[in-house]
């Protein structure tokens, strides 16, 4: 049986664009190229899957959305924001999520493409295992060869539409930031070593404090939610805090958790070390003390990236997106 990889190979074409041309897509494709490709079909004898068609005209009024954890602040955010693109573009949302499971993630995905959504949009950090990275962006194109569009937010590493925050470049503000309150020797609770956003986040962080010729941080790791944050510190305060002015928590909730472990062990907050975050969730912005971190605008990402899954765009594109410092009480000059 010819297939349509078949039919891109021998027109010298991606099989983005012969799905284009030969399923039905409303996304325009050059003359030139579109004759390639139609010339090419027949001297194969290719014949258009009807059901791929049907995915490539947007037939299906559902998005499906992908996302870690409903109960994490960070993705809940990232879905309300994707929800309101939907609404404006009159569409459904169907969300599945994978617990932080990369396996769990291909099976949500493939369960999407069967389905036969109109666009899918991932939500989530990359890991740096790059088998299950190659079999997601294998799945992904499969359904994007079918017609379907994706897009993501996170790492640029699936060769979809992405919406990409400055992990490295935020964390590297906040090191600044942070020296220039006069603090020297510094403790990241840095997540799990395989997660990229914590990893970059840590990365940045800590190229920034030898770029200004500050010791290196200590390193913890653990889980990347509030129970993570928490044993971390709390490993960090029973082996003692020595010289360490400042604990630099990868995301928010772990530093939500770090607070309550500090405060279990009478460490004040920020009188004995000072705390920071990353991510500015919304429902956070009431601690006591008010948290120190970095502002990424997260609904606005969600909307982003459900924009750019059901754009016109005829390749892949990455939005970079910027991240801002905010400086709180949970942080003091020292």
């Amino acid at each position: 049986m010819v297939t349509l990889e078949d039919v891109a190979r021998h027109a010298g074409v991606s099989l983005a664009t012969a799905s284009r041309v030969l399923n039905g897509s409303n996304r325009r494709v050059g003359a030139a190229l579109r004759q390639r490709v139609e010339l090419a079909a027949a001297e194969l004898g290719y014949e258009p899957d009807v059901t791929a068609q049907a995915l490539a005209r947007g037939s299906s009024n559902v998005i499906g959305l992908v996302v870690h954890a409903l109960t994490d602040p960070y993705f809940a955010a990232l879905a309300e924001g994707a929800m309101r693109a939907a609404d404006r573009h009159g569409l459904t949302v169907m969300v599945g999520t994978t617990h932080r499971d990369p396996e769990r993630e291909i099976a949500v995905v493939s369960t999407l493409r069967v389905q036969r959504v109109r666009a899918i949009v991932l939500a989530g950090s990359r890991t740096s295992d790059d088998t299950i990275t190659k079999r997601l962006a294998a799945e992904l194109a499969r359904y994007r060869d079918s017609g379907g569009r994706v897009a993501c937010v996170g790492q640029d590493l699936l060769g979809v539409d992405t919406v990409a925050p400055a992990n490295r470049e935020g964390a590297a503000a906040l090191a600044r930031s942070l020296a220039g309150l006069g603090h020297r020797r510094f403790a990241v609770l840095a997540g799990p070593p395989g997660l990229l956003t914590a990893a970059d986040r840590t990365a940045g962080f800590t190229a920034a404090l030898a770029d200004l010729g500050l010791p290196a941080p200590r390193v913890l790791h653990g889980d990347f939610d509030r129970d993570g944050g928490y044993a971390a510190a709390a490993e960090l305060a029973g082996s003692g805090l020595g010289d360490v002015s400042c604990v630099f928590a990868v995301n928010d909730v772990m530093a939500l958790g770090a607070l309550a472990a500090l405060r279990d062990r009478d460490v004040d907050v920020p009188g004995d070390v000072s705390v920071a975050g990353f991510d500015d969730i919304a429902t956070l912005r009431d601690l006591v003390p008010a948290l120190t971190t970095v502002r990424l605008p997260l609904t606005e990402m969600g909307e982003r990236a459900l924009d750019l899954a059901l754009s016109d765009t005829p390749e892949p594109t990455t939005e970079q997106i910027t991240a801002e410092v905010i400086l709180r009480t949970s942080t003091r000059r020292v």
